[in-house]
């Protein structure tokens, strides 16, 4: 009797196994990838059907042939796989291969870009059931991931979006806070010192003017770093060191800091910022037409004992003037701080970037108006 039982048991087992196994060749229809044609792009052709033949057989759709497999069964039936392309020979060939579906196509590089073109052939209906053409961009390093996207877009799995912005469309900034751009170029432009700072600037030596150029040329390097993206709003980080005056033979450098905004498909960016330079001040006083001054000329302070009068005693009477701070070219050098406020376009040109933005910095002893413009070239991130 349990002899019986267990026999029963042992047939029930086989029955429900061979079902399972039945069901199983049901649901994953048998494909192989024969060839896949590879034009201008690093990797060979046998290397870019093998990435091909792994990517699909990841998705779990299709049981698939490995190498061995196809190579063994194309040579027992003379195909050349290095010439099968057409329709009619993949469909020959997954005929001799014994499998339900041929996966065949091309990875070809055509200037900046590398297209991909993947087919499914339905080999007993000998029609192309699948089709994907994708234009990537040329980022050779990373061919298996535009594979994977092609593969996925091919077997109607929805690609990682991210992953296929960065591969795809460098006008679609990235939308991942993990991925960082680096943008650094060379920076130029003129600004124009508005107020009584400008007055000194353009003034005569012996005033303690600089004897300048009213426009100031500017030239210097621009670091940027995008910390923060989300669609079409990106977060900045600019380093500007900049270098000014050389047309009037002076040297004045200058640093800004600015955490700026880019919004928009267009480029448009807000920024603002401290900016730090290195100016000569000194100490004196405006006059006011008493007590041997002229009005409205200053004075440094040690002057006072050159053109005070005297008191009934002989003695210099005290300075009755506020005493106040400026630029003067007979100064000591000193740091100065102020407030940078930007806004502007990035025009675009394929990879480069072009900058152009006006700029403002309102100061009490005269404010400073600016245009400057650059360029730089986009490097994509490092995909992870």
């Amino acid at each position: 009797m349990k002899q019986a039982i267990g026999k029963m048991m042992l047939v029930m087992a086989a029955a429900i196994t061979a079902a399972n196994a039945s069901a199983q060749g049901t649901t994953r229809p048998t494909a192989a990838v024969v060839s896949i044609d590879s034009k201008g792009v690093i990797s060979d052709a046998e290397a870019v059907k093998y990435m091909v033949n792994l990517e699909v057989e990841k998705t779990g759709i299709y049981s698939m042939l490995d190498k061995y497999e196809v190579a063994e069964g194309v040579a027992k039936n003379g195909i050349d796989i290095k010439s099968c392309f057409s329709r009619s020979c993949v469909v020959s060939a997954g005929k001799a291969l014994g499998v339900d579906k041929m996966i065949t196509g091309c990875v070809e590089r055509f200037g900046e870009k590398i297209v991909i073109s993947l087919k499914v052939v339905d080999v007993k209906q000998e029609v192309v059931e699948k089709q994907d053409a994708t234009e990537y961009l040329n980022l050779q390093p990373e061919l298996q991931k535009m594979i994977r996207i092609s593969v996925q877009k091919l077997l109607g799995i929805t690609p990682d979006q991210n992953l296929l912005n960065l591969l795809v469309n460098y006008d679609t900034p990235i939308e991942s806070p993990k991925n960082q751009v680096n943008l650094n170029g060379p920076r130029m432009g003129f600004s124009y010192t508005l107020g009584e700072a400008g007055k000194v600037l353009t003034g005569p030596l012996n005033k303690g003017g600089y004897n300048m150029f009213p426009v100031m040329f500017q030239f210097g390097w621009q670091k940027e770093w995008q910390y923060l993206s989300a669609g079409n709003f990106q977060g900045l980080i600019e380093v500007l060191p900049m270098i000014s005056g050389l047309e009037s033979g002076k040297i004045i450098p200058s640093l800004t800091l600015m955490n700026g905004f880019r919004i928009g498909k267009a480029g448009w960016e807000f920024a603002f910022g401290p900016s730090f330079r290195v100016v000569k001040k000194a100490n004196g006083f405006y006059g006011d037409g008493s007590n041997n001054t002229v009005k409205g000329e200053w004075y440094l302070r040690e002057e006072w004992g050159d053109i005070a009068p005297r008191d009934s005693f002989g003695g210099l009477i005290q300075n009755p003037y506020d005493i106040t701070s400026r630029l003067d070219s007979r100064g000591s050098a000193t740091l100065s701080t102020g407030l940078v406020l930007a806004v502007g376009r990035t025009f675009r040109s394929g990879y480069l970037n072009m900058p152009v933005n006006l700029y403002v910095s309102p100061r009490k002893e005269g404010t400073i108006v600016g245009f400057s413009f650059g360029f730089n070239i986009y490097k994509k991130p490092k995909v992870q």
